[in-house]
């Protein structure tokens, strides 16, 4: 037997919290179809100042639980499910803008497909009345959800979910605020929650909106981008280390051009370049090599294997980072030798104006040989210690007591 709660967090929804209770009741009869034999509705009063939690109370059938005071949309879903008993969990908002009426639609992917969340997808539904600011940030969010998460998904942020209760203690912590839902996306792709979206309808909210699109955008953004940093840390910092890797190699590259061409001097542009291209060499393997080795950290941390590769798989035979010891080795010794050549050439009488742009390479050179080094070793050694516990078992594997004394004794399979 399978029982679904629902959730309805509610504050100062009186022009709306009838209608949208009306609308889930009627719903028992479709659930029972696709195999949910209990429905119970929990509506969960915000804080509200107006009348909202009176005219939820006038519903026998609803479960009614307040806040004192308003402590935000994730506080009242967590609040309703920890008072919930089903062993599925579905959340709506209290505008009318998601459709209970597809919550059995939600239910029979769960229980048919042994998902652990099902979503409601406004943006893949058939119609939607979505405003466009929103859909287009919308958008981007799920676009970058699924890069971050090396899964698709196209509504990262729906409102309308239906979740196994046992998958919970995976996906928290989960905030207070409005980005309950992308940070719950976020976690549930990196912990491998069996996920699956359908499309549903939307349709513009009964009242007032309280999404700010400006400040609660940079909020989804902060959290989804934090959140991601806590599981894949090379997937974000590794990203833009190799982006600031490639625009320094293109400035190398165009001043090594302008040198065989036969200018020596740099107007101011090109100082400014040869800044931006140091400075984004040093600061783009440094950005790749912390969340390289920040992986070994987080899975120190989670317990779990050590995610590889900006595309979730080695790129290499070996994971890049095993090989920061000796490339940090040959790029170090790079650099001496131009280093040594240029300096030489120098106390000789060579003109700085000859040498100034080998002399800077050299020396940034052995700044970042130095630095892949350094992150070689740490490389190593968080690898040795999470490999720790693995290889303490396969050592440790034996035949048990038992059985060698059976087979020394040549009783094994004896009646």
């Amino acid at each position: 037997m399978s029982t679904l709660s629902i959730v309805i967090p509610a504050y100062n929804e009186e022009d709306g919290i009838a209608q949208i209770i009306e609308r889930v009741l009627p719903i028992r009869a479709s659930l029972a179809e696709v195999g949910v034999d209990h429905m119970e509705l929990v509506v969960v009063d915000d804080g509200s100042r107006d009348r909202t939690a009176e005219i939820a109370a006038g519903y026998p059938e609803v479960l009614l639980v307040q806040h004192t005071v308003n402590q935000g949309y994730g506080a009242a879903l967590k609040t309703g499910f920890g008072q919930a008993c089903g062993d599925l969990l579905g959340f709506l908002d209290a505008d009318g803008t998601y459709p209970p009426e597809d919550f059995p639609a939600l239910c029979k992917v769960a229980l048919q497909e042994n998902a652990d969340l099902v979503v409601g997808s406004r943006m893949s539904g058939t119609e939607s009345e979505m405003p466009l600011v929103r859909r287009v940030g919308n958008l981007l969010f799920a676009n970058l959800a699924s890069v971050l998460g090396n899964q698709s998904v196209s509504d990262s942020a729906s409102g309308m979910r239906v979740i196994r209760r046992e998958a919970l203690t995976r996906l928290y912590p989960l905030p207070d605020g409005l980005n309950f839902t992308p940070v719950m996306s976020i976690r549930a792709l990196h912990e491998e929650i069996k996920w699956h979206e359908v499309p549903i309808p939307y349709k513009e909210r009964v009242g007032r909106s309280k999404l700010s699109v400006v400040h609660d955008g940079m909020r989804f953004l902060e959290t989804i981008l934090w959140t991601a940093l806590c599981y894949n840390p090379v997937r974000i910092l590794g990203g833009i280390g190799i982006g600031l890797g490639a625009l320094a190699t293109l400035i190398a590259v165009a001043i090594i051009g302008l040198r065989l061409s036969g200018i020596t001097q740099l107007g101011p542009w090109g100082v400014a370049a040869v800044f931006v291209g140091g400075l984004s060499a040093f600061a783009g393997v440094t950005l790749f090599a912390l969340g390289a080795t920040s992986n070994y950290l987080v899975s120190l941390f989670h317990q779990n294997p050590i995610r590889q590769g900006l595309l979730g798989r080695p790129l290499l035979r070996r994971p890049l980072e095993h090989h920061f010891g000796w490339i940090g080795v040959v790029v170090s010794f790079i650099g001496f030798v131009i280093g040594s050549i240029s300096l030489g050439l120098g106390l000789n009488g060579w003109p700085v104006e000859r040498l100034w742009f080998y002399l800077l390479g050299g020396a940034m050179c052995l700044i970042l040989g130095i630095q892949l080094t350094v992150f070689g070793i740490m490389t190593r050694v968080l690898a040795q210690l999470s490999q720790r516990d693995l290889d303490i078992d396969r050592d440790l594997v034996g035949k048990p007591c038992e059985l060698r004394e059976a087979e020394a004794y040549g009783t094994l399979g004896a009646e």
